[in-house]
Formats: C-alpha cells, sequence, structure tokens
C-alpha cells in the first residue's frame, strides 16, 4: 500500500539508462523484438497497463515475471476462470473473533505487477473488480478505501484464437489498458537457443533486479515532467479526431486514449534522454496505444480493414508540425 515517500525525480538521462538496462535485463529472459520489450518498460514509467493478445507458450508470463525481477517489485498472478469472483482479485473482511472485529485480507491486486492470465475467460463482474485498481491505484472493500504500492501495473493476457466460453471484454475496460501488444514467435535462431536455454539452465531463474525500486519510482516522475510544446499537444489531438471522423470506424479514439497516448511518448522521450516530446514519440507508439480502443465499422472489416490499418491512415493524414 503506498506510504507517501516523497521520491527524486531521475535527470533524463540516468531514467534513460534505467530503460536501457531494464530491457537488456528482459532480453536475457524472454525472445521478443527489443521494441516490444521497452514498450512495456514506458507502460510502467506511463503509470498504465497492458493487454498481451497472443497464442499459449510464447512467453507472456516470462515476460511479467521478469520485468517484476528486474524491477525488484513485488508480484502476483490471477489466472482468470468463470467460476472466480470478485473478492478472489481484491481481496476480503474476515470476522476476527478473538479481537470481535472484522480485518481486510488483501487479494492478488495489491502488488506491484499483477498477471491476470487468460482475462477474458471470466465473468464482466469479476473482470470490473480491476476497474478501481487500474484507473485509481486503489480499491475499496465494505466503505473502506485501500491504496496500491506504486509502480501498479496490470499486464493482461488473451487467448486470439479461442473465444468459446469467454467474456470479450468491453470498449470501457479495454480502454483502461494503455497499450496492447504481442510478442510473436521468436526466429528460428531464437528459437532453437530458448529451448536448449530452457531446458538447461532457464534464464529467469537467474535473473536479478537491475533497477531499486527507488529509481523505478524516479524515472517515472521524470516522465511526468517532460515537456509537451503546444504543437505536439494539438497533434494528438488531431489524430483523434481523425479516428473519430474516420468513414472506416464506428467507434473512435477517446479523451482517455489521448492521456495515454501522451503519457507513453513522454516515457519514450525519457528512454531517449530528452526532456521534451517529438512528434516521433507519438507516431512510434500510437499504434500499440490507440488500436485495441477503436471499433472497425462492420463495411471496413468486411474489406479486411483492421484497427491498427486506421491508425496508420491517421497518422499518414495528420500533419506533422515541423
Amino acid at each position: 500500500m503506498t506510504d507517501g515517500t516523497v521520491t527524486r525525480e531521475l535527470a533524463p538521462a540516468a531514467g534513460a539508462d534505467v530503460v536501457e538496462r531494464v530491457v537488456a535485463n528482459l532480453q536475457r529472459a524472454v525472445r521478443a523484438p527489443q521494441e516490444t520489450l521497452e514498450l512495456c518498460v514506458l507502460c510502467v514509467l506511463a503509470e498504465g497497463h497492458v493487454i498481451i493478445e497472443d497464442f499459449p507458450g510464447v512467453g507472456k508470463t516470462v515476460l511479467a515475471k521478469s520485468l517484476a525481477r528486474s524491477l525488484d517489485l513485488s508480484f502476483s498472478r490471477l489466472q482468470f476462470t468463470p467460476d472466480l469472483l470478485p473478492s478472489d482479485v481484491t481481496g476480503v473482511s474476515v470476522f476476527n473473533q478473538r479481537s470481535n472485529e472484522f480485518e481486510f485480507r488483501p487479494g492478488p491486486v495489491f502488488a506491484n505487477v499483477l498477471l491476470v492470465d487468460e482475462i477474458n475467460r471470466a465473468s464482466p463482474k469479476t473482470q470490473s473488480a480491476l476497474l478501481e485498481a487500474m484507473q485509481e491505484q486503489q480499491v475499496t472493500i465494505d466503505g473502506a478505501t485501500y491504496g496500491i504500492e506504486l509502480p501498479f501495473l496490470v499486464l493482461a493476457t488473451q487467448n486470439p484464437i479461442e473465444y468459446e466460453g469467454t467474456y470479450p471484454l468491453p470498449e470501457a475496460q479495454l480502454d483502461r489498458f494503455t497499450a496492447r501488444l504481442s510478442l510473436g514467435y521468436p526466429p528460428l535462431a531464437e528459437e532453437a537457443r530458448m529451448l536448449e536455454e530452457q531446458t538447461t539452465a532457464p534464464p529467469l531463474d537467474d535473473l536479478r533486479a537491475v533497477a531499486p525500486h527507488n529509481e523505478v519510482l524516479g524515472a517515472i516522475q521524470a516522465a511526468r515532467a517532460v515537456f509537451v510544446e503546444e504543437s505536439v499537444n494539438r497533434y494528438v489531438v488531431e489524430l483523434l479526431r481523425h479516428t473519430r471522423s474516420s468513414s472506416q470506424l464506428a467507434l473512435g479514439a477517446s479523451p482517455r486514449s489521448g492521456i495515454a497516448l501522451l503519457r507513453v511518448a513522454k516515457a519514450r522521450a525519457v528512454a531517449r534522454g530528452r526532456e521534451f516530446v517529438l512528434p516521433e514519440d507519438v507516431q512510434t507508439v500510437a499504434v500499440a496505444v490507440l488500436a485495441h480502443r477503436l471499433i472497425v465499422a462492420p463495411a471496413a472489416r468486411a474489406s479486411g480493414t483492421s484497427s491498427a490499418e486506421a491508425v496508420q491512415q491517421a497518422l499518414d493524414e495528420t500533419p506533422v508540425p515541423a
């Protein structure tokens, strides 16, 4: 739970060093593109959450555990199933006969990194138990509010090929996830190396923290302090408005998605050692941050258009500030 400790903001160069160290450490255990691993770290700096939609067995759980270990953060895991209850996520108040009072027993959500495996297999009621924690970093039980220690990252997974018996996440909940990622299958040489490692000495077993807790919080403060010039701010708004007016989309990007896009862009600026955001930062992360929040119109879907392509079209057609 939060302790109110004041954290010293890191200089951009120091923040960039933190990101570089963590990404390099993740690459020891996770066979995935460097850009994908960096985006996970950027979401931590942007105080966001990540949903990974990918096939079974590509390393989603290993990524979550490796991220927690690299940043010296507490980790918990929830396997979402149809019979899971909201109290299994948030915790429950139990009556103590000795003290004659109710005591709160925290659930798995009270961790720095929470892996929610197959989030769409639990009922909407259980899924919604995460909303307050994701948006406000707190949980309310029986009228009492409990804060969650920062940083707090929900890393949820979905299987893109099995939808029988699942409960698709509503748009309002998808909008809470800062970015959607996919690890994909590794190249041949990397996969062969992974097989050798995992059958002899799994790298995760020896993974150690490379950034202490105070440095992580300092990097988050650095991302908050990054300067955004007015033209870049308007550029983000124009991108959002393009998606709302697009004939290919039934639902465009929300103001919350613009906030998320700018936060991740600011985190990327820190990762590059800068104190200001460039349009390039926005463009690089736009698809990962915006695509999962959009709904493709039926006619466009029938023609094979994806939400990622709609975001790319918005990037191509929106004037870039000089």
